[in-house]
């Protein structure tokens, strides 16, 4: 079994320079490929099961094709709740067999996020397990306006609850189909001055890529959650396969002939932060 809590996998990165991707699950092609890709090149991953995801299918069996997963591979691999907006959510999470939660009270008052945070840390630490908290808000793209991270409240936010990774907004933004202007760096300098917990960058696909490679060397920045660009090469590989064959029908067939393209693009970007050789 390689399973492992994101504080396992996230500090070797902030010691040696690189970084971990949070890889968005949404099935379980998704997800064995992302697992066969860690293995491929020997890197850590950290498997993610969002509110959408979640919606989708029970949180339970996320669990447990996470842990399936884990225990085929030999490089460490963290099954990570992703935007947990309740505790209830987070518990059944831990309960599940997940070794990583993130709480997100991002759009609560500082001092209610800090409360609501901390206990989902205390939840998580009796289960042996890891949590992340975001303190600003990361927007998302042609929907709801980033909210940037204030350094202070930042600092603050870590000591108190004392989280294993920090979402911060610099910039960043859920859900863009291309690349975007970059990150804030100077609001990040200041962040970093200000606290000592691994940084993480949610909607990683829309900061360019030389970008992106330059601060998992470079900074703390430990995580950068990547979707859309993963799901953007399922829906190239699908078409693709359905274009040469319009008679297909059966699912089986025709969802796992995406996999190896899913594969190839977690390989790349499992190289792009560095992961790859650390697992």
């Amino acid at each position: 079994m390689t399973l492992a809590t994101l504080s396992q996998v996230l500090q070797p990165a902030l010691r040696d320079g690189y970084a971990v991707p949070g890889l968005v699950c949404l099935g379980w092609e998704d997800a064995r490929a992302f697992t066969l890709a860690a293995q491929a090149v020997q890197a850590p991953v950290i498997l993610q099961a969002g509110p959408g995801a979640r919606a989708h299918m029970p949180v339970a069996v996320w669990g447990a094709m996470f842990r399936h997963l884990a225990a085929s591979v030999d490089v460490p691999v963290v099954a990570h709740l992703d935007h947990g907006h309740r505790m209830e959510e987070c518990r059944a999470a831990l309960d599940a067999g997940f070794t990583s939660v993130m709480f997100d009270g991002s759009a609560l008052p500082l001092q209610a996020n800090i409360d609501a945070t901390a206990a989902v840390v205390a939840l998580a630490r009796a289960a042996g397990a890891s949590c992340e908290g975001e303190i600003g808000f990361v927007g998302y793209a042609g929907g709801a306006a980033s909210a940037g991270t204030d350094p202070a409240e930042a600092a603050r936010f870590a000591t108190d609850t004392a989280v294993d990774a920090l979402a911060i907004s610099v910039g960043n933004l859920h859900l863009q189909t291309d690349e975007g202007a970059g990150l804030d760096l100077d609001r990040l300098r200041a962040i970093e001055a200000a606290t000592a917990v691994p940084l993480v960058i949610h909607g990683g696909s829309g900061v360019p890529l030389a970008q992106r490679a330059s601060l998992a060397a470079n900074s703390r920045i430990c995580k950068f959650n990547i979707g859309t660009e993963l799901r953007q090469s399922f829906g190239a590989a699908l078409r693709e396969t359905l274009a040469n064959d319009p008679r297909l029908f059966d699912r089986i067939a025709i969802l796992g002939s995406t996999e190896s393209a899913l594969q190839d693009r977690a390989e790349w970007v499992l190289r792009n932060l560095g992961a790859a050789g650390r697992g």
